[in-house]
């Protein structure tokens, strides 16, 4: 380490504690019935989605995926948007239309995710072509899991990037596990960065559990992309403490490997390397948390305090091609928009 400021550094913790107490609340909306669908945590991942979304300047794109939390409250999202989206109220996002992460913010820089994966990969690399063709400084960053780096959407997508040199970052995270597949059992190789010799692109593997050298590559991604070398294959080492979702108790990984990582906790490493360089004294990890707790509370009751949604706007801002026909009730309503 050694290259964020102390007061960089303390901010990213900021991001990653802020993230696993967020996540620690949804866990328990989610077991008291409060959480309408899943629950996807990022239990030990926080490093990777903090540091990469922390690199980027304001005017990038980002698309994170549902466990990438970290990187939308870098990018301006507050507590009370995740607990009301998870929660289905009528005060979210998506006024109560979709769950978990399944939000964006053009103002702020981010594309909702989907759960095709793979398939944010072409998308990003239409905003990055958008970027070079309008001669912006703009770049796109999103994320893919090991799984979805051998699904064919995501090689058309980044081939197109290459080719045209466009300014996209496509983080891979190796977490060892493609839901409950292991990865030695869906790919040949054993660093995914390696898939970025066929595209011709730069491509770097770095531990994602250290948050100084996940940004730090970030950086080098974001500059290259800046002066017109073309997309990097960011591949971060990591992995998932947790089960696919919360409805998923992971039974399939050996716990000798949760151990593993247990050790190498992202939160904890950083905490670490503050205290023994002396760049935070407790009352200022303290401080931190207190701030956390506090606002974490705040948005909560909110959250729970909202209404469900009105059903009335149930219709509102729903897009259709034209094919088929709707029932008539519906082709009688008025908020429909055709395209």
């Amino acid at each position: 380490m050694g290259i964020l400021t102390r007061e960089q550094l303390l901010e990213i913790y900021y991001y990653m504690k802020l993230t696993r107490t967020i996540e620690e609340r949804l866990t328990h909306l989610y077991r008291q019935g409060k959480i309408v669908g899943g629950l996807y945590r990022s239990l030990g991942q926080e490093g990777e989605s903090v540091a990469s979304a922390y690199a980027l300047e304001p005017g990038d794109f980002i698309a994170p995926m549902i466990r990438n939390l970290g990187s939308l409250l870098v990018r301006g999202v507050k507590p009370w948007e995740i607990f009301t989206q998870y929660m289905a109220r009528g005060t979210s996002p998506t006024r109560g239309k979709d769950s978990v992460v399944h939000f964006g913010s053009v103002e702020r820089g981010i594309i909702p995710p989907i759960s095709h994966l793979g398939d944010l990969i072409p998308v990003m690399a239409g905003i990055a072509l958008a970027s070079k063709m309008k001669r912006l400084r703009s770049v796109a960053l999103t994320y893919i899991g090991d799984g979805g780096t051998s699904t064919g959407v995501f090689h058309e997508g980044l081939n197109f990037a290459a080719v045209f040199k466009l300014p996209l970052i496509v983080v891979a995270e190796d977490n060892g596990y493609a839901y409950s597949t292991p990865k030695h059992k869906q790919m040949a190789i054993e660093n995914i960065a390696d898939r970025a010799i066929g595209y011709g692109i730069f491509g770097e593997t770095v531990d994602g559990n250290d948050v100084e050298a996940v940004y730090a590559a970030t950086r080098r991604a974001v500059e290259r992309a800046r002066q017109g070398l073309g997309p990097t294959l960011l591949e971060v080492k990591t992995f998932r403490m947790r089960g696919h979702a919360e409805h998923d108790d992971a039974r399939y990984v050996p716990a000798e490997l949760f151990e593993h990582w247990r050790q190498k906790d992202p939160i904890d490493r950083l905490v670490r390397y503050l205290r023994e360089n002396n760049l935070a004294s407790e009352d200022d990890l303290a401080g931190i948390d207190s701030r956390i707790d506090a606002e974490v509370e705040h948005d909560l009751r909110y959250a729970e305090q909202s209404p469900m949604p009105d059903p009335s706007i149930a219709l509102q801002d729903v897009y259709y091609e034209g094919v088929g026909s709707f029932p008539p009730s519906l082709e009688r309503e008025p908020t429909y928009r055709r395209t």
